[in-house]
């Protein structure tokens, strides 16, 4: 997918590996940010956290499905691991990580858009990473 109406970065970090976590994202129309959102996890490890973040803007996505069915929506992350998960290219083994795979392919499923994953270096992700780190401040 080359073109797309929507980018949304998403992001996730635990201060510590499990930590106080937190999750977030900010959703683009045309280069110009129409939604953000983050989210205090509690203790989480930094995998799971970015799990979240994807989950966290597909629920987003999916309170208004009719607009974005059909829509090319591209999720740009700072975690290979999970972007290659989400493609299908890595398995995923560890239970807590299935489960949250599961949840996203659901959600992916319903919103009718065209969704696709790409990796970004995390300075790509600037964004979404100071609104994670932002929330936990705030939970700190």
């Amino acid at each position: 997918m080359n073109e797309a109406a929507f980018s949304i970065h998403t992001d996730g970090g635990a201060r510590g590996n499990p930590g106080p976590a937190a999750c977030a994202f900010v959703a683009e129309e045309n280069s110009v940010v129409v939604y953000k959102a983050s989210k205090f996890l509690g203790r989480e490890t930094n995998n799971l956290a970015e799990y979240h973040g994807v989950i966290l803007a597909l629920e987003w996505i999916n309170k208004d499905p009719g607009t974005f069915s059909g829509k090319g929506i591209i999720f740009f992350l700072d975690s290979e691991l999970v972007v290659r998960q989400l493609k299908g290219i890595y398995k995923i083994k560890n239970p807590k990580l299935l489960d949250l795979h599961l949840k996203a392919r659901k959600l992916i499923d319903n919103s009718g858009a065209k969704i696709d994953f790409v990796h970004v270096p995390r300075n790509k992700n600037k964004l979404a990473d100071f609104l994670v780190n932002s929330e936990l401040d705030k939970s700190a």
